[in-house]
């Protein structure tokens, strides 16, 4: 059985000022949404370096302080920016500060302008998720074990306590943003949740051949390679806002069409304040009609 539907809202900070910010998690918070996500970029990806961005762990840490319910998360951290061992924690910090919302969102980095911009190395591709890998492994670690000493190739500690704990036991959810064969094998390792969306050019998707059945089909075979339950972990998925949010059946199509892949959290970009009347009433309407019909939440 699938663990029972979920919703969420993306909201990037880029462009967007702490107040804008905080109010869009507020709305998502009042209109019952589950979780609500920043981005982790330096500049502004989309658009150009132009646009304000705040840092996102920071911002986070006092989004949970003024948040109540909603699960918070980065969608998602890149692991070039911050070694895992200060990066868990920066997320211990913020699942205490939230009461036990957070969830840790990894990827492997990506952008090649920002990375130049800031002087930060970019490895090549078979090394970022080697990086990666070494970094999931080290986190999951860390959380488990009173002391932890790890001598991998990318990372190392000594004799590291993880004082205080997470307020999630035993551990905080991992999200794993996967999109390829080689990622999708770690999220089937190691996963709470694994996330993916379409291929966009200009995004991490860039490139990106295989369709998302054949992204889930990996990961379950992955999954049955290592005696692993495929629905042990949630699927989760996102769309713009232009794309799902142009009606209510716009909506209902993008999530009931995931769900017959297994998908069980499903996430739009927050539109403008000019462009929400549509999700409002998804909000107050579509949604408790498809969490009604959801045989998980029953």
């Amino acid at each position: 059985m699938q663990p029972p539907i979920r919703f969420g809202l993306f909201m990037s900070q880029a462009g967007r000022t702490w107040q804008d910010i905080l109010d869009g998690f507020l709305l998502a918070e009042d209109l019952g949404f589950d979780h609500g996500w920043l981005v982790d970029h330096l500049v502004d990806t989309d658009h150009g370096p132009g646009a304000p961005v705040l840092e996102a762990w920071t911002l986070l840490s006092a989004i949970a302080a003024r948040t109540n319910r909603i699960r918070l998360g980065v969608l998602v951290t890149s692991n070039t920016f911050r070694h895992p061992a200060l990066l868990l924690k920066e997320a211990v910090t913020v699942d205490h500060v939230s009461g036990g919302r957070l969830i840790l969102g990894l990827g492997s980095g990506w952008n090649v302008d920002e990375h130049r911009r800031y002087g930060i190395a970019l490895p090549e591709p078979r090394e970022r998720v080697d990086r990666l890998a070494e970094a999931v492994e080290l986190i999951d670690l860390l959380q488990r074990q009173d002391r932890t000493t790890f001598a991998g190739r990318y990372y190392q500690v000594e004799d590291a306590p993880l004082d205080p704990r997470p307020v999630q036991q035993p551990r905080i959810p991992l999200l794993i943003a996967a999109h390829r064969p080689r990622m999708l094998r770690l999220a089937a390792r190691f996963a709470d949740q694994w996330d993916t969306f379409p291929t966009i050019a200009g995004a991490s998707t860039d490139g990106v051949s295989l369709s998302i059945a054949e992204q889930a089909e990996i990961l379950e075979t992955a999954c049955r390679e290592i005696g692993r339950d495929p629905d042990t972990i949630r699927r989760s998925t996102w769309a713009e806002a232009d794309d799902v949010l142009a009606s209510a059946v716009a909506f209902e199509a993008f999530v009931e069409g995931h769900r017959q892949l297994g998908f069980t959290d499903f996430t739009a970009v927050l539109p403008p304040p000019d462009g929400r009347d549509v999700l409002e009433r998804v909000a107050r309407e579509t949604i408790p009609k498809l969490r009604d019909q959801d045989p998980a939440a029953h």
